[in-house]
């Protein structure tokens, strides 16, 4: 028996390997196949329940396939050998440390690629800050302001020093953005309020804005300049006289805010500016995606919180 055992060694050395190797590709396709359909994130509970039954079956699968082989194909007999339970539970054994590396491989590569993403992340949002600054900061703007201060000093002195401040208000709000990367909706609305100001002394009466408020969800959090710069979008794309009223809709809901406005459409489209593009990409980054429902009467973006 001895030395059927040693002619054999050769055997079923190079099938205990294969099956090392084996277990290492079906550990690794386990490993995607849950991180896929069953990352940490979701249970991790139900996630190692998950991997110890995928170890389980790729154990008494591969096992059942290499006992047929040795035994059957290659007709080595069974005397002295370990029975099927001794070798299930020395795979098992194998098999776990080969999962948990792979676990370990892979969460220090998400982790790179975590931290390289964070960088990206970082380098886009300060490139939107230059761009916003820059956008509100524009000869036009400053020249539409300028003008309406200008006209208000001779007509009404009071309305003047309002605006003087509102104006100052915005920028100063612009200004801070480096420091707050996420506010919150209620901050934004009370920044906002300055803006409108400015809105109403350059466009008087030609537009109506309203904002259904929701305390409850108004402590959610939005990248800063979110409804100015919507709300700069829709003026720039559409009239507004007095004849032809421009309504501009702010609604808080539990999910999103709703920027709407009817649709206006503007001759000459006055070209720069970050735009609706730019916004887009900015809620991206953090895996959210802004909607547009576009009609032939309403203009509709719906801006998902950050939580």
């Amino acid at each position: 028996m001895k030395e059927d055992l040693w002619d054999n060694f050769h055997i079923q050395l190079s099938a205990h390997y294969i099956v090392i190797f084996t277990m290492c590709l079906a550990d690794y396709g386990l490993l995607l196949f849950l991180n896929k359909y069953l990352p940490y994130s979701k249970n991790i509970l139900l996630r190692i329940l998950a991997g110890l039954a995928g170890l389980t079956i790729i154990c008494l699968l591969l096992l059942g396939i290499f006992n047929y082989l040795i035994y059957d194909v290659f007709l080595i007999p069974r005397e002295g050998l370990p029975s099927f339970s001794v070798k299930f539970a020395f795979a098992m054994a194998a098999n776990v440390p080969i999962l948990l590396v792979f676990e370990l491989i892979y969460y220090f590569q998400s982790e790179q690629r975590a931290i390289a993403d964070s960088e990206k992340a970082k380098r886009k949002a300060l490139l939107f800050q230059h761009e916003t600054l820059r956008a509100q900061i524009n000869p036009h703007f400053l020249f539409n302001s300028l003008n309406v201060l200008s006209s208000l000093i001779y007509i009404n002195p009071a309305n003047a020093n309002q605006f003087t401040k509102a104006l100052s208000k915005t920028y100063r709000y612009v200004l801070s953005l480096n420091r707050h990367p996420l506010i919150s909706v209620e901050d934004e609305l009370n920044a906002l309020d300055s803006y409108i100001f400015l809105m109403k002394m350059r466009f008087e009466n030609a537009f109506t804005f309203t904002v259904n408020k929701n305390t409850e969800y108004e402590k959610n959090s939005i990248i800063p300049l979110t409804l100015q710069l919507l709300i700069e979008n829709v003026f720039k794309h559409n009239i507004a006289t007095e004849e032809m009223l421009l309504n501009v809709n702010i609604t808080i809901k539990r999910e999103y805010i709703t920027v709407a406005n009817n649709i206006q459409p503007a001759s000459d489209i006055e070209k720069g500016g970050i735009g609706l593009k730019y916004l887009t990409e900015q809620y991206k980054l953090y895996n959210k995606d802004v909607t547009v429902e576009h009609t032939k009467q309403m203009f509709v973006v719906k801006i998902p919180y950050i939580k």
